[in-house]
Order: C-alpha cells, then structure tokens, then sequence
C-alpha cells in the first residue's frame, strides 16, 4: 500500500498532467471522424429507388344471418335441468320415483361424474367410498340413493357398486334400469 505522504510533491503533479492529457487525446481521437459516414449513408438511403408496396387484400363484407327458429329448440336454453324431476302421473299406474322422500346428495350428480374410490367393512355392513365431481367424498350404503336418475344402491362389492335407477320413457311413464360404478384404480 502506498502512502500519499511519501509521494513527491512533483511526481504528483506530473501524474496529473499525464492523466488530463490522456483524457484529451482519447476526446479528441473521437472527434476526428466527425459526421461525414452518417451523411454518406444518408445520401445512399435517398437514392435508392422505392419498391412498389403490394396492396392490402380486400375485405369481404360481413354477412348478417338471421336465425328464424320457427318450431325449432332454441339453443341458447340448456338441454337439461338442474331441477328435480316434477310429478308425471302416468295413467298405468306403473313403477314411479318416491317423490316424498328427502333427496339425498349424491343425487344432485350425474352418476358418470361419481367415482367409487374404495369400501369400508364396519360391524358387519358394508360400505362404498365415492368421490363426487367436487372432489369431496362420500360413504354409502345399501338403500342409498345417487344419481339424477333416483339411482337406489343395491349391493356393494370391492369392485362395484350396484344400482336401480328409475328414468322417463319418454312417454310419461317411468322404467327401471340397473347401472354400476366401477371401482376406480
């Protein structure tokens, strides 16, 4: 380390003499080009001959559509309901849903959005573990209800889950029909 006690007084000013000099000459050495290249370049750029610019495409007009539905289904209603089902009286006096129970919930999901994870065995009954849409699960037994369809738990094995549902025909009355949800891996 160097003391700047110990310097000489006139080595100090001659370092300071080098220095602003070299400051000089390297402002100077910028100066000298001056603007001579920017002007040259400019005149090149002006003489060059434009290109014709191809024209932009030409834009079709929008065709306006009217849609006349007429008897048709309007599509902007949803194709089902959330709502339950209302009362159909059939004449036949056929199978029919229990409409004065309480709905369960698992019934507010179609049944191809369940997924059965799992059973439990506790105290000699079996239980089916489903998980709904909402990712939350659910513990069901026999006699339970799932599904839009007023789908009735059956039976519960390892790898399924049996039921019966109760669905329109179409013509006012109700069938039954069995379905399964398949053990998940």
């Amino acid at each position: 380390m160097v003391h700047l006690n110990n310097v000489p007084k006139a080595m100090w000013c001659g370092a300071k003499v080098v220095a602003v000099s070299l400051l000089g000459l390297s402002l100077l050495a910028c100066e000298s080009g001056g603007m001579s290249d920017l002007e040259s370049y400019t005149q090149q750029v002006l003489v060059r001959k434009s290109k014709k610019i191809t024209p932009l495409p030409e834009i079709k007009p929008y065709e306006v559509y009217a849609y006349q539905s007429g008897k048709a289904k309007d599509p902007f209603q949803p194709f089902f309901s959330d709502e339950p089902e209302q009362i159909q009286q059939t004449s036949s006096g056929g199978i029919q849903p229990d409409f004065n129970r309480n709905r369960e919930e698992l019934e507010s999901f179609p049944l191809d959005s369940l997924r059965m994870v799992g059973t439990i065995e506790q105290g000699g009954e079996s239980w089916g573990i489903v998980q709904s849409s909402d990712s939350s699960v659910h513990r069901v037994q026999i006699d339970n209800y799932m599904g839009r369809n007023h789908g009735k738990i059956i039976n519960i094995q390892e790898d399924s889950i049996e039921l019966i549902e109760i669905a329109p025909d179409g013509l006012g009355g109700w069938v039954e029909r069995s379905a399964s949800l398949a053990l998940v891996e």
